[in-house]
């Protein structure tokens, strides 16, 4: 399966921040919100405890009694045994799947600083390389990722703009970029298009999927 066909086939864009991958043997939330399905999650993947990325109530409703839930120490809330904290720079193996944090901030605005230790990750299932920016803006540790799919928000405000967006995708050189983070509380679903239209590197565009 090439990377176009599994991001097409086996990732799920569930609005804004939110993407579900289906592996071979495990499923991967990262930031649920507002889930109008509940598939039940092997492991959940939290980048920073702001509510519509860390929501309590989202994770309960795909939790079972295996999950693990992985994010930094301020998203522990009240989830027990089942979280396994990290940092930037550290990496987790669960089963299959290897996550790697990224650092995630931003550079001209301060809803993000880099103090609080907020990532991205770099998610590998079935061998494919899977990197979810965060709320991040453009970083300079972007330019030692390597990733065969990029999932990264275009909506602007808290995060990258298109343009940045499109600097960032092209700076890191994906075999694909999924634009996110956008037609809920920023940006358009029309941001989409825009940064397919910005970037040198090829997009999937994903409409958001129950």
């Amino acid at each position: 399966m090439n990377v176009e066909s599994f991001v097409k086939e086996r990732i799920a864009w569930l609005g804004h921040a939110s993407f579900r991958i289906s592996g071979a043997k495990s499923t991967v939330y990262i930031d649920p919100w507002k889930l109008k399905s509940s598939v039940p999650a092997d492991i959940v993947c939290i980048t920073h405890s702001h509510y519509d990325h860390l929501s309590v109530e989202d994770v309960e409703k795909i939790r079972k009694a295996s999950t693990v839930i992985v994010g930094p120490e301020d998203c522990r809330s009240d989830f027990g045994g089942s979280f396994k904290p990290i940092a930037p720079g550290k990496t987790i193996a669960v089963g299959d799947v290897t996550i790697e944090a990224v650092p995630a901030y931003n550079t001209d605005k301060n809803f993000h600083p880099k103090a609080n230790n907020w990532v991205g990750y770099v998610i590998t299932v079935d061998g494919v390389r899977i990197y979810h920016t965060g709320d991040s803006d453009v970083i300079p540790e972007m330019e030692h990722v390597t990733a065969d799919v990029l999932l990264i928000p275009v909506g602007g405000t808290y995060t990258m703009t298109v343009a940045q967006a499109a600097q960032a995708a092209d700076k890191i050189q994906p075999k694909t970029a999924v634009p996110m983070h956008c037609g809920d509380i920023v940006g358009t679903l029309q941001d989409r298009q825009a940064f397919a239209a910005a970037t040198k590197v090829p997009v999937v565009v994903l409409d958001p999927t129950a």
